[in-house]
């Protein structure tokens, strides 16, 4: 089988497509064929090496995968089945998704929801997994649309790209912070409202901003975690799930004692089995798979490689698909 398969030794890190026997997959009670995966931010640090996401070597990335179960001694997975993975440690201390097989802990996997396709649902991915989490997370706090704005950072990204898209279905009044001009268009036809360029945010603020948001998904952290906290409304709800500024907190305690303000961390790699149902469901539910087109592309297998380096650059649009099988 092929994958990609990551290794290093006292000269070198490197990631390379290789064939590699199936006996050497690591132990797991269900074997999937898997049909696609998709390029994280996460798999792209692992593929680079530009963080210390590896914890094993050899390591096949890949945080997601979609695709048949082919083998299985689990009573809740059957040879047929087609199933989903996000996170679990997958592609960090366990062989992920960039490869044409996995085998894996049947608790980890859910069933396809049968609004997606195997592609679909890795148009969705972790990045769109997580971004539901991050609107539950407001729901489950008390942010409705009639309060105001809603403020997504890192807006052209995976996560940004869904959770302007879902949150705009929701009826949402969405602005989308972006440091690409050029890719307003593509998020008001997600469902955005205004955009503001990250510049705004990014940089060192005031303890205590003007209240504007109603509350905000932050996939960026560091400053601009903090200026998403500091100008949220009385009351209001931010839901931090990412780090792609840096994974300081450069915030004080104002926002919070002053203002009621909620700071909700969002895990998606080892969020509980019914949690995970349940954001899949709802983005069964609220993401509309003629949305999902507009912010995917599909490369190959190889092409994951090369695709890393430009997506830790931020120049990758939305959500990347791999077709392992290509």
């Amino acid at each position: 089988m092929k994958a990609i398969l990551i290794d290093k030794d006292d000269d070198a890190y490197r990631a390379e497509v290789s064939d590699v026997d199936e006996g050497d997959l690591p132990e797991g009670d269900v074997t999937v064929r898997v049909a696609y995966s998709t390029l994280n931010y996460k798999d792209s640090l692992a593929i680079t090496g530009a963080s210390p996401v590896v914890r094993k070597f050899p390591m096949v990335p890949g945080i997601d995968l979609a695709g048949t179960v082919e083998s299985s001694d689990h009573p809740g997975c059957k040879p047929g089945d087609t199933v989903v993975l996000n996170g679990w440690g997958v592609g960090e201390v366990h062989w992920g998704g960039l490869a044409q097989k996995a085998r894996l802990k049947g608790d980890w996997l859910i069933p396809l929801p049968a609004a997606f396709t195997p592609r679909q649902a890795m148009a969705i991915g972790t990045a769109g997994y997580t971004a539901m989490l991050c609107v539950l997370a407001l729901e489950d706090h008390g942010v409705t649309p009639d309060q105001g704005e809603v403020l997504v950072t890192g807006a052209a990204g995976g996560v940004g790209s869904v959770a302007v898209a879902v949150l705009a279905k929701l009826g949402y009044t969405v602005i989308a912070s972006t440091g690409r001009a050029a890719e307003e268009d593509y998020l008001k036809g997600l469902g955005a409202a205004g955009i503001i360029d990250r510049a705004e945010l990014s940089e060192k603020g005031r303890p205590l901003g003007k209240e504007r948001w109603a509350g905000a998904v932050d996939a960026v952290g560091s400053h601009t975690l903090a200026n998403a906290c500091a100008t949220t409304k009385y009351g209001g709800t931010v839901a931090a799930c990412g780090l792609a500024q840096g994974f300081d907190l450069p915030a004080t305690v104002m926002p919070f004692i002053l203002r009621g303000v909620t700071l909700a961390g969002v895990d998606s790699v080892y969020c509980p089995r019914p949690r995970r149902l349940r954001a899949w469901e709802r983005l069964a539910a609220d993401l509309d798979p003629a949305v999902i087109e507009r912010m995917m592309h599909e490369i190959t297998l190889a092409e994951a490689i090369p695709a890393a380096a430009d997506q830790l650059a931020g120049k990758v649009r939305g959500r990347v698909v791999v077709d392992v099988n290509r």
